[in-house]
């Protein structure tokens, strides 16, 4: 296989565990938050709220200027259980985020990130026996020292042989549709409806009731490279060979040119992919908790705020596949003097097999004008 091979050891596991509560020293992907930036990014998960993206229509809101999407910070820095490092020659793959924002991300804004390990968990798993989760906080600040959101990811670590001899993925096809199959997908994506400007009031909103779905897909390399060029940093040449050099199970030798590539591939190509036990490339799961987010933030409105979301990535979205990215709610209560709706969210694939379950809580105006006001 073209993708290098280490076991998980007790020396490696030891390793990890002494970097737990360590403070690292990030260099941002981007740090301010320009319209350029926004777009990008909005881009990239295939968001089209003119909030994000179109002055003109942001000067005639209450803020007056355009929003980042509360998932912006993932463009800032991916704190997962990769940053962390350690296990050279055992795949990572990204299992899941937990948010709580604090504030809304406004133009102009500068964005600074502290970052730390806080776990490893050894787990039995079904895609290759023996993993390990490694686990990481991070906090975003504006250049004032205000608190933007904290999150916790994590990142799964598998051994590859194992993987690939488990073969959890191995009776999975690529996606073929039909021509009538495509139009309805197409159909849906022209159809998707945003809240905007229109408050979603609390009072309106029912227990049960369902969120109109977004659908992302089919996916193909297109989708892989507009999101990692908006949301993620990446070494090329002479950076990238430096980086291999010192880490050298992170790349592999392309076996169709001799060149050597990043572990990245896995994202773009399927030989590399198929290293790790997967028979297609696949997407970046924070690509899928974007998705998620601009599920809430389209059915809340430019009016809600949304506060918490968790999501975990269960399952592979390989190249070809399609998500309907769906929710209901599933409650609605005062705490504290806020209205607000808790959110059961999930990404389910054409198998009909949810890929990223997860749950979100929303802010929402009141009728009541006596409520407590908007937040920042």
């Amino acid at each position: 296989m073209v993708l290098g091979e280490a076991r998980i050891t007790e020396e490696g596991l030891a390793d990890l565990r002494s970097r737990i509560g360590k403070i690292y020293n990030i260099t941002p992907n981007r740090e301010a938050v320009t319209l350029d930036a926004i777009r990008r990014f909005a881009d990239g998960i295939g968001d089209r709220n003119p909030l994000w993206t179109d002055p003109a229509y942001a000067a005639g809101t209450r803020f007056k200027a355009n929003l980042a999407p509360p998932t912006f910070p993932f463009s800032v820095f991916l704190c997962s259980g990769n940053t962390v490092g350690g296990l050279p020659g055992v795949h990572g793959f990204f299992g899941g985020a937990e948010w709580e924002w604090s504030r809304r991300i406004y133009l102009d804004d500068v964005i600074s990130v502290t970052f730390r390990p806080t776990d490893v968990v050894e787990k039995d798993s079904s895609f290759a026996q023996r993993t390990v989760i490694v686990y990481g906080e991070a906090h975003y600040y504006t250049q004032r020292g205000e608190l933007i959101a904290r999150t916790c990811g994590w990142t799964i670590r598998a051994e590859r042989k194992a993987a690939r001899e488990r073969g959890k993925y191995s009776g999975i096809k690529k996606a073929l549709y039909t021509s009538e199959e495509l139009a309805a997908i197409y159909e849906a994506q022209r159809k998707e409806q945003r809240r905007g400007g229109a408050p979603r009031y609390w009072e309106d909103v029912q227990e049960g009731e369902e969120l109109s779905p977004i659908v992302k897909g089919p996916l193909g390399i297109e989708e892989m490279v507009n999101y990692r060029g908006a949301c993620h940093s990446g070494e090329s040449h002479v950076f990238r060979l430096r980086h291999m050099r010192r880490h050298p199970a992170w790349g592999f030798r392309d076996p169709r040119t001799g060149g050597l590539q990043s572990i990245g591939q896995v994202h773009e190509q399927d030989v590399a992919a198929g290293g790790a036990g997967i028979p297609s490339a696949y997407d970046l799961g924070p690509q899928r908790i974007c998705w998620l987010g601009h599920l809430v933030t389209t059915w809340m409105g430019d009016d809600g705020f949304l506060k918490k979301m968790y999501a975990e990535i269960r399952r592979f979205n390989m190249f070809g596949d399609t998500q309907w990215i769906k929710g209901k709610v599933a409650r609605k209560y005062l705490q504290d003097g806020e209205r607000l709706v808790d959110l059961d969210i999930w990404a389910e694939n054409q198998r009909k097999e949810v890929t990223a379950p997860g749950r979100a809580t929303v802010w929402l105006p009141s009728l009541d004008v006596s409520t407590l006001p908007f937040h920042k």
